[in-house]
């Protein structure tokens, strides 16, 4: 990627808040994450978190500037990761009888 250490500290961030994002949703429902649907301040205040975020980072406000691309490829990664660790959670809270 050739990235240098500002620009890997900004991808740091918006890898930080998007996996956050990912993990809220996986977290907040026992079973599948779209089992129940999110309540509207939280589908909205997560919106508002991936838009501030990624305006910071491809504008270069406050840290150095990536690529849209590149901001939309972690983007697609975190949902990846979130119905990834979905699919681990459901049958291990089964396993656990944690549901």
């Amino acid at each position: 990627m050739g990235l240098g250490i500002a620009a890997l500290q900004t991808l740091a961030f918006i890898v930080i808040v998007f996996g956050n994002q990912a993990t809220t949703y996986t977290n907040r429902e026992r079973r599948h994450l779209w089992s129940s649907r999110p309540s509207i301040w939280l589908f909205l205040s997560s919106i508002a978190d991936l838009l501030i975020a990624s305006t910071l980072a491809v504008a270069g406000i406050a840290m150095t500037a990536l690529s849209v691309p590149m901001v939309a490829g972690v983007l697609i990664a975190a949902i990846f990761f979130a119905f990834a660790l979905d699919f681990v959670k459901v049958p291990l809270f089964r396993h656990l009888k944690i549901t």
